[in-house]
């Protein structure tokens, strides 16, 4: 893994630099893979820029029958069924509140872990993946443990309404709606309301982006740190900006992320000009937002952007610290998670946070 610290005021400092794997050789797959320009790449060629220990996983999800190029309007309801294989941890026990929804939304879902009023503590509000058009909070109630867990924290997962039925400015409403009840509930749940962080992996990465922005321009409830996991920041990226031949094939493609893109906005990605409002790479002023952590894998489609967003966030005076994870597609962390490399990216990911929340 190789870890960058980009922070002007040196938050996030004492990540870990680790050498980047040496690719060897690999036997040959008959079977062949699409990347964005049409070309076709074999199996082969695209296993060869996957970090050696990630390997195996990468070809299983090359053989799965879930192959996210295919999302359509029609397809969603299948992929919908699909599920990472992240098992249940041990950690505190999970229960679900239901909350207020926005006005004249439906009431929200909220999965809370480790709330004790008797030791008040940080909190994280935590926002799932899935293409804007997939997941629930339910399905990661393993990360959520383990969050909770590994930083000595509550975490509140809001059950955000999905994309193509809900757009964008529906599901960020879900998300502030379960960030202000957490805040004003600070006292009832234990929880520390000057230490609460965002976080999220891929369109929950997105979704905290978004809700962070929010938070800022609100000013109603303050943010300590916004942890993006390889996160879905912008809408250009495979459509109006196509991603390098090697990038993007495993997992999460292009074709994946333009339909996650147009079910979430209701329009098609990349254009021009749009309402920058929904796309956290397309607002203008990035000052004022908490520190942040981002991470993201070299061969992930969304390594270029989250680079992009680093250095925005720099340049606005945010203290930030980028890892980028040599040969490491999209999610290795969670579908991988007991090889060296995703050991080693969690112990930055969660060292940050907790140095966020506990400092």
């Amino acid at each position: 893994m190789v870890t960058a610290e980009l922070s002007r005021r040196g938050f996030l400092a004492g990540s870990t630099l680790i050498a980047s794997p040496v690719l060897a050789g690999l036997p040959a797959f008959p079977a062949m893979a699409l990347d964005r320009a049409g070309q076709q790449m074999s199996k082969a060629e695209i296993l060869a820029t996957v970090a050696p220990e990630l390997r195996p996983s990468a070809a299983a999800i090359l053989e799965s029958p879930f192959d996210f190029s295919e999302l359509s309007d029609e397809s969603l309801p299948r992929f919908r069924q699909w599920r990472s294989g992240v098992t249940a941890t041990e950690g505190p026990e999970v229960a679900t509140h239901t909350i207020p929804g926005p006005s004249g939304a439906p009431d929200i879902a909220v999965l809370v872990a480790n709330a004790d009023p008797e030791t008040p503590r940080p909190a994280v509000v935590y926002l799932h993946g899935g293409g804007f058009v997939m997941g629930s909070a339910k399905q990661d109630e393993a990360i959520i443990r383990q969050i909770a867990t590994e930083c000595d924290c509550v975490v509140l997962a809001p059950n955000y309404r999905l994309a193509p039925e809900t757009r964008w400015s529906g599901s960020l409403e879900d998300n502030y709606a379960g960030l202000k009840w957490t805040f004003d509930r600070a006292v009832e749940l234990g929880i520390l309301s000057d230490k609460i962080a965002v976080m999220g992996n891929s369109a929950g990465g997105g979704h905290a982006a978004l809700l962070a922005i929010a938070a800022r321009d609100r000013g109603e409830v303050p943010l300590v740190c916004q942890s993006l996991l390889y996160p879905m920041l912008d809408d250009r990226t495979g459509s109006s900006a196509p991603a390098p031949t090697h990038v993007g094939n495993i997992l999460w493609t292009a074709p994946a992320n333009r339909f996650g893109w147009r079910s979430f906005l209701g329009e098609e990605p990349g254009q021009p000009v749009r309402v920058a409002a929904g796309v956290p790479a397309r607002v203008n002023d990035l000052s004022g937002l908490p520190p942040t952590f981002i991470g993201v894998g070299s061969i992930d489609l969304f390594v270029d952007e989250n680079i992009a967003y680093a250095r925005r966030l720099i340049a606005a005076g945010v203290a930030t610290e980028l890892a980028v994870v040599a040969g490491a597609y999209h999610g290795f962390d969670l579908l991988a998670p007991d090889v060296p490399v995703s050991r080693h990216f969690n112990i930055a990911k969660f060292a940050a946070l907790r140095r966020a929340l506990h400092g």
